[in-house]
């Protein structure tokens, strides 16, 4: 047997990057040997739980995965894909670039945008659309302004260089994310179902090509600082943070695809997390082979990389390409034209054995099997305990709340809040056009929607969690958050289709954390089954949080819902704006009194602890099941979906695009606080033309689902029982532009 080089790894060694004890006994035991240096550094990043999912595979194993029309199932490959009929597939995913954006905000953000939008590429397939959900702490202090202004600027730099439109996502603040900001990128691309490219790797002395950018000694432990606390000391962790450059990523794409139009790949994957040793392991388990690989051949920026560095490294714009032997001179002709590097550093042995090599010597000798997700990766269940909140939070009572004086004062006091008003100084930074898909940004709707051309159909895509109400109750929160994506889907006029999601929650080994964790599991294996949604695959990233005076602060338990749905015909595409002065307004969906873990509670009454607000499953699926034909049926003028701000933002959103108002009537049911700024889900605003109100009132007479005519559309003035308030230019002036003097 060939002797591997260097000294034996110690337990503080492998605990440092943190392994366990018992852990790297493991690692001893599956290779027979105490590990070198190397190997370790290769089992601490391919075991963190950024690459092998070990606190959360278990529950992940649950989510619904099999759908008629999915062409890969979760895990399988870099990114989900879906049929969406006349022979296309709709490839997405969505990840999270959290910590990275906590240290250097720029380069995290850009760097996930770029990384993001590799899978998709990877696959064979075009990026059309990115969305991206942002998360970030009070935003007086001035870290807050300084993440802000880094994340934004780092997503639309590098998306707009790179030429992808955003057509979607979210924005909110908490103080609960001061030191550990979300950032979560989602990115949408279409390709001909045949072009698929598989992650994998087979046929014993086929060639091993690493193509794109050179190797440098940035992100090198990137999954591993991924997988840990953010704390006073994370600034030093700055080597952990890639470098982006969206101009090479805009040839490596070009020079991809077209090397997918040919046939002469075996297989292809990006370098994101663990960087060569993802990529390696990782395609050579899925075929069933090992790889012999020469780092001394890897194209490097820095001289006297040593071995773990190269393999560790998380420089960004790179693949590996297993190619048909024979067909090089093919492969090199590509990544030439595009000026790319295109090196052979090694080759596909049999076996399960990945070993590398450094001029000539044996630095790491590994069993893939034994390094992946699903293979030989530990896998935990971890404690699980009821946090004491959960009880505290049920005992909130409504009417412990005083009706204020003026609904006028809530209704100007939400326009201007953070969370609530227009978020145009972020989205303006990003280009929405480019490419000539984008079919919502100036008819918005409820959903993003991209244009399919020579084709009748268009894509509908949004990213949605209300992470107040998954803190406030994990599993029907949660449920919530499928729900609100598949609800924007289809005001939009679109089907729901399948489900990516971004996982984040505080440190799995907090039993409070991982209650939240696994309830909020179940809550989108409930819903994803009622909406025929499958997961397609995403991301979990845990240690989302700091610790302070030795304690845990986690963030708010954030699971990202990325959703897509078809729209099958572009004539019943549905905007959220208003469309005519007279026309009827109707809100679909049961009238509650309800304001728990509204903004209007959180943030003007300042009351932080109350349940999440009411939730019935089925009658959700019969909202949208009814919405979705009326819009068939050409009854529907606009939809928009009441979420944050209630009702009277949901309506003041929709009157402002055209210049319209509203005079709406509130309900004798309810508390009027209660109808107008409660955010109890499973509600739509619709508009209605006067000459199809009969029509509509007998559909809705046969489905049973809730109705109530609030009202009709206005020339410009806002008058709610009959009181005039201020005219939608003055609202729109405060919506538009609070936000901005906030952070500027």
């Amino acid at each position: 047997m060939e002797a591997v080089a260097e000294k034996k790894a110690t337990l503080a060694q492998a605990q440092e990057m943190g392994l366990t004890k018992d852990e790297f006994e493991k690692i001893i035991e599956i290779l027979g040997r105490v590990p070198n240096f190397t190997e370790v550094s290769i089992f601490s990043v391919m075991w963190s739980e950024h690459c092998s999912y070990k606190n959360s595979i278990i529950w992940l194993k649950k989510l619904p995965r099999d759908g008629d029309h999915l062409l890969v199932q979760a895990g399988e490959e870099n990114a989900g894909l879906v049929d969406i009929g006349d022979g296309v597939g709709c490839c997405f995913k969505i990840e999270s670039h959290n910590h990275p954006s906590a240290v250097e905000p720029y380069q995290g953000a850009a760097t996930g945008v770029g990384g993001i939008n590799r899978d998709i590429f990877t696959m064979g397939a075009r990026p059309i659309a990115q969305l991206n959900s942002l998360r970030f702490g009070d935003i007086t202090l001035d870290r807050t302004k300084w993440l802000i202004k880094g994340v934004v600027k780092g997503i639309g730099d590098y998306g707009n260089a790179f030429g992808i439109p955003v057509l979607g996502g979210e924005l909110f603040f908490d103080p609960c994310y001061n030191t550990n900001p979300l950032v979560n990128a989602m990115s949408v691309g279409i390709m001909s179902k045949e072009d698929l490219i598989s992650a994998t790797s087979y046929g014993v002395g086929n060639p091993v090509f690493i193509v794109g950018s050179s190797t440098g000694k940035d992100g090198i432990h990137g999954a591993t600082f991924a997988s840990g606390d953010i704390t006073e000391d994370s600034a030093n962790d700055l080597p952990s943070v890639q470098v982006g450059d969206p101009f090479q990523e805009k040839l490596l794409m070009e020079a991809s695809l077209e090397l997918a139009k040919t046939d002469a790949i075996i297989g292809m994957q990006d370098m994101g997390a663990a960087g060569i040793t993802c990529s390696t392991t990782e395609m050579s388990d899925k075929g069933g082979h090992g790889m012999r690989i020469d780092l001394d051949k890897v194209p490097t920026r820095q001289a006297d990389m040593v071995p773990f560095e190269i393999l560790l490294s998380e420089s960004q714009e790179r693949m590996l390409v297993v190619v048909k032997k024979g067909r090089e001179d093919e492969v090199n002709a590509i990544f030439d034209k595009w000026d790319l590097n295109c090196v052979e550093i090694g080759e596909v042995t049999e076996g399960d054995q990945v070993k590398f090599y450094m001029n000539g010597e044996l630095v790491a000798d590994v069993p893939a099997s034994h390094l992946v997700l699903g293979g030989g990766a530990p896998v935990y269940e971890r404690e699980s305990k009821e946090p004491a909140y959960f009880a505290e939070s049920k005992k909130f009572d409504i009417n412990s709340i005083a009706e204020p004086d003026s609904l006028k004062e809530v209704a100007e006091f939400l326009t201007g809040h953070y969370n609530i008003a227009s978020k145009k100084w972020v989205t303006e930074q990003y280009d929405s056009m480019v490419g000539t898909v984008n079919m919502s940004t100036n008819n918005p709707s409820d959903a993003g929607i991209a244009n399919l051309k020579d084709s009748n159909k268009a894509i509908a895509m949004t990213v949605d969690c209300n992470a107040r109400f998954v803190y406030s109750d994990p599993e029907e929160g949660t449920a919530m958050a499928v729900a609100e994506a598949a609800r924007n889907i289809v005001c939009s006029g679109g089907k729901p289709s399948a489900v990516t999601n971004c996982l984040n929650f505080g440190n799995p080994y907090n039993p409070e954390v991982f209650w939240q964790f696994s309830n909020a599991i179940m809550g989108m294996k409930k819903a994803c089954e009622k909406f025929n949604t499958p997961v397609t695959g995403g991301n979990v990233s845990f240690y989302n949080q700091v610790v302070i005076d030795g304690k845990d602060e986690a963030v708010f338990p954030t699971p990202t819902i990325g959703m897509i749905g078809v729209i099958e015909d572009k004539k019943h595409i549905t905007p959220l704006a208003f469309q005519e002065k007279g026309d009827l307004i109707y809100l679909l969906g049961d009238v509650v009194e309800d304001i728990n873990s509204s903004e209007y509670l959180y943030s003007y009454h300042n009351v932080k602890l109350s349940p999440a607000p009411h939730f019935d499953l089925d009658k959700e699926a019969l909202l949208q099941d009814t919405l979705l034909d009326l819009i068939k049926m050409d009854m529907i003028a606009s939809a928009h979906d009441c979420a944050d701000g209630g009702l009277y933002i949901t309506l003041l959103e929709m009157a402002m695009v055209n210049g319209f108002g509203f005079d709406i009537i509130t309900s004798s049911e309810v508390r009027e606080d209660a109808f107008m700024f409660g955010e109890s889900p499973s509600r739509v605003v619709v508009s209605i033309s006067r000459d199809k109100e009969d029509l509509f009132l007998e559909i809705m007479e046969e489905r049973r689902l809730s109705i109530l005519l609030l009202g009709h559309v206005t020339q410009g003035k806002i008058c709610v029982d009959e009181d005039q308030w201020a005219m939608v230019e003055d609202a729109k002036l405060i919506f538009d532009t609070s936000l901005e003097k906030m952070i500027v």
